[in-house]
């Protein structure tokens, strides 16, 4: 169960790393500290219940075709593949993130800001209910279980890692080098997730 767990977590955390709108949402009010845990707990509860749902759901009726998981296989490592190269350009050209702490809101206004960022985005839909909950489908009963608890582990240590940890590195992420590093480790990652699911298919 520890490989299947490790499995979620790493897969989870490669695709939620990317950056987006909802990640430099959370940054920059890690930055300002102006409502991190509430906003960090939303973001990782929703990831919680949309991988839950996949993993439930979705998981199991991919598990009934075997030509299927092959399909959701290798959609996953094109899938993977294409944020791989994603990261790999933005780090050709990176850019600074400024945090303007002048922009803080209310608490009301950053709730539903971050619900927006979080349930108006569609990716979240393709990377957790249909990619998480679709790969799911390798894993049975204790395993699948873990796999799952394996990706919402990841959500919570990212969220909170990135809200509490952004005062720490708002003098690293001012110079855009350091996006650079972050985007080639986030290429890496998903490059070998994605080569991972091509050889599984193979064994």
């Amino acid at each position: 169960m520890f490989s299947a767990s490790l499995s979620g977590f790493a897969l989870g955390a490669s695709l939620i790393m990317a950056i987006g709108a909802q990640n430099a949402f959370i940054l920059r009010q890690g930055l300002i500290r102006r409502h991190v845990f509430v906003l960090c707990l939303i973001c990782a509860l929703s990831d919680a219940l949309l991988i839950t749902a996949g993993v439930a759901g979705l998981g199991t009726i991919i598990a009934q075709s075997p030509r299927l998981i092959v399909a959701v296989t290798v959609g996953g490592a094109v899938f993977l593949a294409a944020y791989a190269f994603m990261a790999f350009r933005r780090a050709m050209r990176p850019a600074a993130m400024v945090a303007d702490s002048s922009q803080g809101m209310g608490l009301k206004a950053a709730v539903l800001t971050c619900l927006a960022f979080t349930f108006l985005n569609p990716h979240v839909y393709l990377d957790t209910v249909v990619l998480l909950g679709s790969l799911s489908a390798a894993f049975e009963g204790a395993e699948r279980v873990a796999y799952g608890a394996g990706a919402v582990v990841s959500s919570f240590v990212w969220f909170f890692s990135l809200g509490y940890g952004a005062r720490l590195l708002a003098p690293l992420f001012a110079r855009p080098a350091a996006w650079r590093v972050l985007d080639v480790i986030i290429g890496l990652v998903m490059s070998l997730l994605a080569a991972g699911l091509l050889f599984s298919l193979v064994d």
